[in-house]
């Protein structure tokens, strides 16, 4: 079920708000965790039984291990839960690709497994990982309630996309949360600015990239086109979804944590990635480059633990090998700009924004392909080596069709209509932003009932 939906707004999410505020204090867990099941069961009703076995392995072996004092033991049973976690995540999300790899390089016959991708299993494997070792370092108690540790992995508003939240982050929020007009209200706007990021914004964006397919006249500046508009829809997809979720957790009494910080306007690539995806590349910090040694290695280990940070960031957004590539293509500009490049961004922050902004473009091609050899095709062409003219009159259609919602995405991948915003007088936006946002939910839901282009790109990873 989308948040962006007609079922999820008007029915789903006004009965669930019913029911958990109707509950008692003591099973507001419970009805967050029944109401997160049957959301989950929704679209995925043969894997709730997997994301519950897998609530359940966490909740044993944490218990287990805070249990033992004895070290070896206590390593024992988080490496079990490990390789449970990761079993699971590595036989449905990437067995299919390791097998085909496989069959390339050596050329013999094996099975072609096909196996459904269970929603939102890259998202409640790292919580359920990032728990068990956080029971394993100390730096969290074990639950004890196995409905309050369900309730926080399957907990709906970020499920599907994050983002990644931490037990140790809304540990507290789990035995003890307030509730607030002003938080409530809050979440609101929170959800309903994203809702329209991602309608009105990432799926108009959606027909543009989506018209690439079946076009004929093409030319250079057509697949540029294509490319910005692209990195323009993953990013009000993915930070909107984020938004609608940072919004939800606050109707519910938790704030997680902030995903996206207006990244398109960095300049370095170690920049852009402190501010896209910021609980993703946080985990990846926290629970792999660190303890592989981080910075306080020689170059040469250094080089290694970048590299295998990257690779495991590209494979964590889908089993092909074109996100491996596009996760050691940043890996190529983070190392150059540890070693030499960032003191020069640093003092030329322009051309550090161009050279970001050409790169991160660049990436988003080599991952929306649905090969490498797809890629490198769009990516020659866009550097005019396959023959194409520089202009086609597709090229001028779909700007005049799309421009104006290109001005807006770019204008609103920065902070400026947030600090225009903040300009309003108090008293002034204390009346308007009511108005907006019942407006918005109101052409949002108008773009639903006819039944516009409304995929969501992350259900993919």
């Amino acid at each position: 079920m989308l948040f962006s939906s007609i079922t999820f707004l008007y029915v789903f999410l006004p009965c669930v708000l019913l029911l958990y505020f109707l509950a008692p204090k003591r099973l507001k867990n419970t009805v967050l965790l029944l109401v997160s099941l049957v959301f989950y069961a929704w679209g995925e009703p043969k894997y709730v039984v997997l994301m519950i076995a897998s609530v359940f392995q966490g909740y044993v072996f944490a218990r287990l291990m805070e249990k033992t004092e004895r070290r070896a033991v206590k390593k024992l049973f988080l490496i079990l839960s490990l390789a449970v976690s990761l079993g699971l995540l590595g036989y449905f999300k990437y067995a299919g690709f390791f097998l085909e790899s496989f069959a390339s390089l050596t050329g013999l016959s094996v099975p072609v497994l096909k196996i459904a991708l269970p929603i939102g299993i890259s998202f409640y494997t790292f919580q359920i990982l990032s728990y068990v070792v956080d029971v394993y370092r100390g730096d969290v108690p074990a639950q004890k309630n196995i409905l309050s540790l369900g309730a926080y992995i399957s907990m709906f508003p970020q499920l599907i996309a994050g983002p990644i939240v931490r037990y140790s982050d809304i540990a507290e929020s789990l035995e003890e949360r307030s509730h607030s007009l002003a938080l409530a209200s809050d979440g609101i706007r929170r959800f309903v600015l994203g809702l329209a990021k991602k309608i009105l914004i990432a799926n108009t964006l959606g027909e543009l990239v989506a018209a690439m397919t079946t076009a004929r006249d093409v030319s250079v500046l057509y697949f540029w086109l294509y490319a910005i508009a692209f990195s323009l829809q993953i990013y009000f997809d993915f930070s909107g979804y984020s938004d609608m979720a940072i919004g939800l957790g606050k109707l519910f009494g938790f704030r997680f944590m902030e995903n996206f910080n207006y990244p398109f306007i960095s300049a370095s690539i170690s920049e852009f990635w402190r501010r896209w995806h910021i609980s993703l590349g946080s985990w990846f910090r926290d629970y792999v480059y660190i303890p592989l040694g981080g910075n306080r290695v020689g170059k040469g280990r250094l080089l290694f633990n970048l590299l295998v940070v990257w690779m495991l960031t590209g494979l964590w957004h889908g089993a092909a090998w074109n996100f491996v590539v596009w996760g050691l293509f940043f890996a190529v500009f983070l190392i150059a700009e540890k070693y030499f490049l960032g003191k020069f961004l640093e003092k030329h922050r322009v051309v550090g924004h161009v050279y970001v902004l050409i790169t991160v473009v660049i990436s988003f091609v080599i991952f929306n392909a649905t090969s490498m050899m797809e890629a490198g095709f769009f990516l020659a062409a866009m550097f005019g080596a396959k023959g194409y003219p520089l202009v086609s009159g597709e090229f001028l259609y779909q700007l005049g069709q799309y421009g104006v919602v290109l001005i807006l995405a770019c204008v609103g991948a920065t902070p400026w209509v947030k600090t225009l915003a903040q300009r309003i007088p108090k008293k002034l936006a204390n009346v308007l932003e009511p108005i907006v946002l019942v407006l918005l939910l109101l052409i949002c839901t108008a773009y639903l009932v006819d039944g516009s282009f409304n995929p969501f790109l992350y259900f993919r990873f």
